[in-house]
């Protein structure tokens, strides 16, 4: 099973994971390219060559019309506090805050509310899962800053600088982990730091209000080394994406990627990520179920596509005999804990259905991977899957459609030729 797994000894934010990600690709200037290229406002991305404890990593700067977001730890010493602060006032998140750097202000910038957020997203030129995930973590930050400054989220609103900095850096990590496209997401537990952490509000302790309520039910530690480890952004990221936390799987390791952050300790300042195979095993997910007798064909087909697009696994419908002998349809839905809440809801909204089931389940899957296939037509994804004794392979039929409409040819002549 193709797996990722972010080492966070040292925390996380959302620049970090995103250039250890950067990392696992064999074109990185291409997937820059890209970055840069989805025209986030006012945003750009660079790589950077980063060395910490001697580990030569990329540290991935981001922008906002010419601005980097800083960070403001607080440190005390024996007779008196030295504070490095950054006034924002993003209610505490933002994202490259694993710097440590001079006074830097603002003055008067425009501020954004969630609706303004999702606004900018939905005009963003990605995938509809992309996009979906994007969202999914921003409503986490928001939902926590909402908890922790009691007020609804439609009340929340953040910084232009750090707005734009934290939607930079959640749409490239949602873009990359897309196109790495792995199965399974394991995370270690978060180091959080410790000590203090100054915001537009005053000085919060590590971790701050809005990552400790994110990181609920997470595995997380502090430690000596004093400042804010984990972002909130850091933690909606892995909250959302990882399937499980704990310690590295028994896995053959293929790409290491190593995301640096600012500041430098006695300990390499980075999120490290793994991309490799884990072995023939199992996997665990939820399945979810509800039966439906009051929706058409065309709004249940509607539903299942809105399901999917919030991070369903698979959705798929069996037609069954309801109370009264009415025909009806049982929608069942498979899903990873990281996703249940927001499937859930996408249930209740896009379906008639009062209730839900839920039932926990452990699968057997073979190991899938992807590789590409030059042929006379030209060049055709096949997907492998192995493991248990079997292998077997499947050409992608988006590759095959295209090549049948580029060349006037029906998918059986296709087949045919690329098979010889």
């Amino acid at each position: 099973m193709k797996t990722l797994y972010f080492d966070c000894g040292m925390g996380a934010a959302g620049d970090m994971l995103s250039a250890a990600l950067l990392e696992l690709f064999d074109d990185k200037q291409a997937v820059l390219d890209e970055l840069n290229a989805l025209g986030i406002p006012g945003v750009e991305f660079k790589a950077e060559v980063s060395t910490k404890c001697g580990i030569n990593g990329t540290h991935l700067s981001v922008t906002v019309n010419g601005e980097e977001e800083e960070s403001a730890d607080v440190h005390d010493h024996e007779h008196h506090a030295h504070d490095h602060v950054h006034e924002h006032e993003y209610h505490h998140d933002h994202d490259h805050e694993h710097t440590h750097e001079h006074e830097h202000g603002h003055g008067h910038h425009h501020h954004s509310s969630m609706a303004d957020i999702e606004h900018i997203i939905g005009h963003l030129p990605l995938e509809n899962a992309v996009r979906a995930d994007v969202i999914a973590v921003y409503k986490l930050i928001a939902e926590a800053e909402s908890h922790a400054h009691g007020m609804p989220v439609s009340e929340i609103h953040f910084h232009e600088v750090g707005t734009m900095d934290a939607v930079a850096d959640i749409t490239a990590t949602c873009l990359l982990i897309r196109k790495l496209a792995p199965e399974k997401i394991v995370a270690s537990p978060v180091h959080v730091g410790a000590g203090k952490v100054r915001c537009a509000h005053g000085v919060l302790p590590v971790p701050a209000p809005a990552t400790a309520y994110i990181l609920r039910d997470v595995p997380i530690y502090g430690g000596h080394i004093q400042g804010e480890l984990c972002t909130p952004t850091g933690a909606a990221l892995l909250k959302h994406f990882a399937a499980a936390f704990g310690d590295m799987p028994v896995m053959r390791v293929q790409r290491v990627g190593y995301g640096m952050g600012k500041k430098d300790f006695e300990v390499a300042n980075c999120v490290r990520a793994m991309l490799g195979e884990t072995g023939d095993g199992a996997d665990s997910v939820y399945e979810l179920n509800c039966n439906i007798d009051d929706m058409t064909a065309e709004m249940i087909g509607f539903a299942a596509e809105k399901i999917r697009e919030a991070g369903a696994v698979e959705v798929f419908t069996t037609a069954v005999m309801m109370k009264k002998n009415r025909p009806g349809t049982l929608l069942t839905v498979l899903c990873r804990e990281a996703q249940k809440e927001a499937v859930v809801q996408a249930i209740f909204k896009h379906t008639a259905t009062i209730g839900i089931r839920e039932t926990l389940c452990r699968r057997y899957v073979l190991t899938r991977t992807e590789e590409t296939v030059e042929t006379a037509l030209g060049p055709v994804r096949r997907k492998v899957s192995s493991g248990y004794g079997v292998q077997r392979a499947k050409f992608e039929h988006d590759d095959l459609a295209a090549l049948a409409e580029k060349n006037g040819l029906s998918l059986t002549e296709v087949m045919n030729k690329i098979d010889r």
